[in-house]
């Protein structure tokens, strides 16, 4: 056993060699070495490979401006996202300034009886801006808060007093009770209870409208935040499109006899309707009430003739063409003056020129029968009826004649043809009162039809203007007023005076009547009222109908 220096010096032995292993050393010469360094090798961390990450799906958003309707037929493309907040979106709907993929057309309008038609874009811009308080605008301006907004983008802030942001469906009904309202509203919002004004002479009810030049056209258009996130959204050109629209221009008492049938031979067979072509050329179905058969066996009109038995020499049909009329209205109680065989003539004339014909024929059957018509899309029906008579008037199941009115049927038959897609336009010639406000009885059975779904009633019989009113937003003209007749001889009762109806159709929906006023010259030519005899004769009419408060 070793003992306790053994175990020492062999501890201490040990240590002197490791301390000279870690020093220098020399060789046999003399010379020192340097020992060879040790090598490490450093570890790199091993990265898992990852997919690369996949961009968020696009989100759209809705600037404030943008009205319901656009909003609704926005179409975005599968898996498209709404955007919580506009921040967090990647493509946006609104106003733009120039460009833009959407036009979209709004109206001034006011309601029904109002007597002005017109207002100037600077005054309009004048009323927004505070700058004026004309007697139009005796309210502000009532808009939604969309209109507000895009209109704002259009023309800067408004004055804090100059508009009203009111419920879009609130605006018609507080209109109504504050005379003298103005509102702006997008096109698709119009209905027949507002009146559309022109601004800078054009509306957008009118057939030849032009979206470029209108005043109050927006643009809407789509821009993004990452690109191509708007590629495959898809938006409607406008809300106003032509090929959707069917201008009506219904018309009163047309009678080619007496003294407008000598002022026809003496100055042409156009001469009577002249100064009112454009008024019908501007229309798709023009409407005329034709009260007298055509007979080749007519004499010579007699301007004093006092008997009210009365015929049309056939040649006087080149009056409807020259207006270009395509439905004729057969209601009148003198249509068997000449007797059956002129009738029958004159309903083979009629379709010889092209012109159809409703509320008379062969029999009573097809006497009721409706005038269907598809127009720009729209599916219209008119259907008439005689309840005046006389009797000898009225077709049978043996005769020809005209429809007489059975108001549960022809209330049946225009709920049958609202079912079928169809609007009804019902007409009458009712008996005659030289007055402007319509009997109990009168109104009565006129908005009766109405209520089974008429869009449009119209009184064919009146000589005299009568009065307007509404059941919902179905319209109601009780009397029109002659068109081609020759009453010049009644001054005080009005005879002179005439309204023509120019209604719009758009998209399926009646949307809007605008009144165009004539004054009678000459016992037979209709001409543009002046602004002056306008005024007066709407005023009368509205104070006829009731609105005399809503008269501004």
């Amino acid at each position: 056993m070793k003992s306790g220096i053994q175990k020492f010096l062999l501890v201490l032995l040990a240590a002197s060699l490791l301390l000279g292993g870690c020093s220098t050393s020399k060789d046999k010469a003399g010379l020192s070495l340097t020992p060879r360094p040790v090598q490490t090798l450093a570890l790199t961390p091993i990265i898992e490979p990852t997919a690369p990450q996949a961009p968020l799906p696009a989100r759209l958003s809705f600037d404030a401006s943008v009205p319901p309707a656009l909003r609704r037929a926005a179409q975005a493309p599968a898996g498209m996202k709404m955007a919580v907040n506009a921040r967090d979106a990647t493509v946006t709907l609104g106003v733009q300034a120039e460009g833009g993929q959407t036009q979209w057309v709004y109206a001034l309008v006011a309601p029904f009886p109002t007597l002005f038609d017109a207002v100037s874009l600077d005054e309009l811009v004048a009323v927004w801006h505070g700058l004026t308080s004309a007697a139009y605008a005796q309210y502000p301006l009532r808009l939604s808060s969309e209109t507000l907004e895009a209109f704002t983008q259009l023309w800067g802030a408004p004055a804090p007093s100059a508009v009203e942001v009111v419920d879009r469906l609130k605006l018609l009904e507080l209109a109504w009770s504050q005379p003298g309202s103005l509102a702006i509203l997008p096109f698709e919002e119009l209905e027949p209870r507002w009146k559309v004004l022109r601004v800078d002479d054009q509306s957008p009810i009118d057939k030849g409208f032009d979206a470029d030049a209108y005043p109050l056209t927006i643009r809407f258009g789509l821009s993004e935040t990452e690109p191509g996130s708007a590629a495959k959204i898809v938006l409607p050109a406008t809300n106003r499109d032509p090929e959707k629209m069917t201008v009506i221009l219904m018309t009163g008492v047309t009678a080619l006899v007496r003294a407008t049938a000598v002022k026809m031979e003496k100055m042409g067979m156009a001469y009577p309707g002249r100064d009112v072509l454009p008024w019908f050329e501007e229309a798709d179905i023009r409407h005329i009430s034709n009260e007298i058969a055509f007979s080749p066996d007519c004499p010579d009109p007699n301007a004093y003739q006092t008997a009210l038995i009365f015929c049309s020499k056939p040649e006087y049909s080149e009056l409807l063409e020259y207006v270009g009329a395509n439905v004729i209205e057969l209601t009148g109680n003198h249509q068997m003056d000449w007797g059956h065989n002129a009738f029958t003539f004159s309903l083979n004339l009629y379709d010889e020129l092209g012109m159809q014909y409703y509320a008379a024929g062969e029999n009573a059957a097809k006497a009721r029968a409706p005038l269907l018509i598809e127009d720009h899309g729209n599916k219209i029906a008119f259907i008439g009826c005689n309840p005046s008579g006389p009797e000898l008037v009225w077709a049978t199941d043996e005769f020809p004649g005209v429809a007489q009115c059975d108001f549960e049927w022809m209330q049946s038959e225009i709920r049958w043809l609202r079912s079928q897609g169809y609007l009804p336009i019902a007409t009458m010639q009712y008996f005659e009162y030289y007055t402007p406000d319509p009997r109990p009885w009168q109104v009565e059975d006129f908005r009766g039809l109405a209520e089974a779904g008429a869009v449009i009633v119209s009184g064919s019989q009146a000589h005299k203007p009568q009065a307007f009113d509404f059941f919902g937003s179905n319209f109601i003209h009780y009397g029109v007023g002659n068109l081609f007749f020759d009453q010049m001889d009644i001054p005080v009762k009005g005879t002179r005076q005439e309204f023509l109806d120019r209604h719009i159709i758009y998209d399926g929906r009646y949307i809007s009547t605008e009144l165009k006023t004539a004054m009678l010259e000459d016992f037979a030519r209709p001409r543009p009222m002046t602004e002056e005899e306008r005024q007066q004769l709407l005023q009368d009419m509205f104070i006829a109908s009731g609105w005399l408060e809503k008269v501004q």
